[in-house]
């Protein structure tokens, strides 16, 4: 059938051109009719689908006017049947021609899946017992001209799901249902903040510097001041800014832009809730924490018990506590409390395999330690206090040790949920802090703070003691929808353009182009520059080629390494019903989201591999070669009508 064409690549691309022609024929023939569905400006619409099914009793009898995109039709002969989806859900309509009129009724008939339609009628239900609407009247309010997938199977493709979001909405409930809930986690935050006095305010978005958090931030020029800013990477320092003002208690919830990667966990733009509380510690804002999600989850689920991946995640427990020393104790074995200097931090470091780097202080390797034996572990609920100072340049340090700081870091689910600080107020101690940040920054850390002079102004007017905290507003939405990736939770996920506009939007069947143009030409590549490494001479035999296990596998999720510039993770279906995940180094050519859902070719009988604390089972194929000087390397991508693990001869 012709709506099941851009689901299935196998079909003939001129059966989409030829529905869309059909298309735009009948919109042609209703225009010169003076049937124009386009200048209808308003309908009226009474109900929503599942306002008529919850309030069958009431409405029985009575008429409705219901109002969405028809998803299904099936014409048998004077009546007909067919199937509405709008906001809330979807709901069966009857279709006769006796009910609506003859010339109405072949109009109706004419109808395309896709269409928008209003209907108005009596609830009723049906003899299988199902609730739907005679229709009275049909009206087309909105004509499709496009074809939609396939409407047993959805929009099955990630990327296409992410680039064309308004398909992903039409076609998979659970994507509009995500998105609902996501609107309504963002009201449960503000009715809860709002309850405990909080302010909500904004703050620039364009700044000189960009403070606040470790990260690369995005430069951008101002043409009528004819300076370079910056898109924020926080909002802490604005914040503490109106603390000092007398706004005592203050949030923002609002983007905010790094310039990093891109994974299942990271997107460079995403949304981030911090708050303020002057008088406060960040004990205050464990208490907060606990309370808030608490009643996020109360709101919008209905329980506090949540499952994400499988996995139950208890919120109506108390929180675990631990120091990020005794953490590290626990999970690593390692105790940093019998560790005094930088060498046997080192020496620690060495004896465990952590990779660290030559600026790398005692606390910064305390927090690497950390990073690799003990975030996995943090599936419940837990906050991980008292941070070193190194890496905490905004945050009181602890009376009794000053070494470290009033710190924590909410964990669940092995992933870092919140940041806050009993927030640093000493306008001296800030100024050398800032001037350690500038000292980093001088040695190749991109991510280093910059020393703000008015905001170090705003802090020598006195700012009272204060509790801050900032929250991932995404991670907490993929938790509570348990949704495997954040662009999952993001209506519109930054993605890589793909060779212009059209291509960017999905236009790029024939169906998108006039009927005249010609077909482009397929591109030309220049290898006139590329050198080959020469072919082995050596014979192998193919005994020895047979023991290597060569598996075309299908890219589920790809994600960058931690601490790695190179190394990308892939967790891939090969076939067998398990999990396999392959480290490669090629993520200066490639960028995760660009591999999530190819076709790739593995060899997955190697032994297992560790890299970074990670086993590699097996090696992606990739072809590489030289190009003017420099290596250029292309990893092997098949047609993704392989089958995952199809075997290589």
């Amino acid at each position: 059938m012709a709506e099941e064409t851009r689901n299935n690549p196998a079909q003939p691309q001129q059966d989409v051109s030829e529905q869309h022609k059909i298309r735009l024929e009948k919109l042609q023939a209703m225009q010169e009719a003076g049937h124009d569905p386009f200048k209808i400006t308003k309908y009226d619409v009474t109900h929503h689908s599942t306002d008529v099914k919850e309030n069958f009793e009431t409405l029985e009898g009575k008429t409705v006017s219901v109002a969405g995109r028809m998803m299904s039709k099936r014409v048998m002969g004077k009546a007909s049947f067919c199937n509405i989806l709008d906001l809330k859900g979807n709901i069966q309509s009857y279709v006769a021609r006796d009910s609506i009129g003859e010339e109405p009724y072949k109009a109706f008939k004419k109808l395309d899946i896709g269409d928008i339609i209003g209907i108005k009628g009596e609830v009723f239900k049906t003899k299988t017992g199902e609730i739907s609407i005679h229709a009275s009247e049909v009206t087309l309010l909105s004509k499709s001209l496009q074809v939609l997938p396939e409407k047993f199977h959805g929009l099955t493709n990630t990327d296409m799901r992410y680039r064309q979001r308004y398909v992903d909405l039409i076609m998979n409930q659970d994507s509009r249902d995500t998105f609902i809930k996501r609107s309504k986690i963002i009201r449960a935050i503000r009715t809860y903040l709002d309850g405990q006095g909080f302010m909500e305010v904004e703050t620039p978005m364009l700044v000189a510097n960009a403070g606040g958090a470790a990260a690369r931030p995005f430069v951008t020029h101002f043409n009528a001041l004819d300076e370079d800013f910056k898109l924020r990477i926080s909002l802490e320092l604005y914040l503490k800014r109106l603390i000092v003002g007398g706004l005592e208690r203050v949030y923002e919830i609002g983007r905010v832009f790094r310039n990093e990667g891109l994974d299942t966990r990271h997107s460079p733009e995403f949304t981030l809730m911090e708050l303020y509380q002057a008088y406060t510690d960040y004990h205050g804002m464990m208490d907060l924490t606990e309370n808030l999600y608490r009643h996020i989850a109360q709101e919008v689920l209905g329980t506090t018990v949540i499952t994400y991946n499988g996995v139950e995640i208890d919120l109506g427990k108390p929180f675990a506590r631990i120091t990020m020393l005794d953490a590290v104790k626990q999970y690593a074995g390692v105790d940093f409390n019998e560790i005094h200097t930088l060498e046997e931090a080192r020496a620690a470091a060495d004896a465990h395999h952590v990779e660290y780097e030559a600026r790398h202080k005692k606390g910064d390797i305390l927090n690497l330690f950390f990073e690799e034996f003990v975030e996995e572990h943090l599936v419940q609920p837990t906050f991980v206090m008292d941070h070193p100072i190194e890496i905490s340049p905004l945050t009181k340090k602890k009376p009794e040790n000053p070494d470290y700081v009033e710190r924590f870091e909410f964990f669940m689910n092995g992933w870092e949920m919140a940041n806050a600080y009993s927030e640093l107020n000493d306008p001296i101690d800030q100024r050398a802090r800032f001037a350690a940040q500038e000292e980093l920054f001088a040695q190749g850390d991109e991510e280093a703070n910059h020393t703000d002079e008015d905001f170090l102004y705003a802090l020598e007017l006195g700012m009272p003691p204060t509790g801050g905290i900032g929250f991932g507003i995404d991670r907490m939405v993929m938790l509570l929808t348990d949704s495997p990736a954040i662009r999952d939770v993001l209506l519109f996920p930054t993605m890589k353009p793909l060779d212009g506009v059209k291509k960017e939007i999905g236009v790029n069947s024939e169906a998108a182009k006039a009927p005249d143009t010609p077909k482009a030409e397929p591109e030309k590549i220049d290898f006139s520059n590329v050198k080959i490494e020469p072919l082995f001479e050596e014979f192998v035999d193919f005994e020895t080629f047979s023991k290597s296990d060569f598996r075309a596998v299908k890219v589920k999720e790809c994600e960058a390494v931690p601490k790695s510039k190179k190394l990308l993770k892939f967790v891939l279906d090969d076939g067998t019903g398990t999990d396999r995940v392959i480290l490669s180094g090629i993520h200066e050519y490639y960028e995760p989201e660009e591999l999530v859902g190819k076709t790739c070719i593995a060899i997955t009988n190697l032994p297992p591999r560790p890299m970074m604390g990670i086993d590699s089972c097996g090696m992606l194929i990739s072809a590489v070669h030289e190009e003017n000087g420099r290596e250029g390397l292309n990893l092997l991508m098949v047609d993704d009508r392989i089958p995952a693990g199809a075997k290589l001869y």
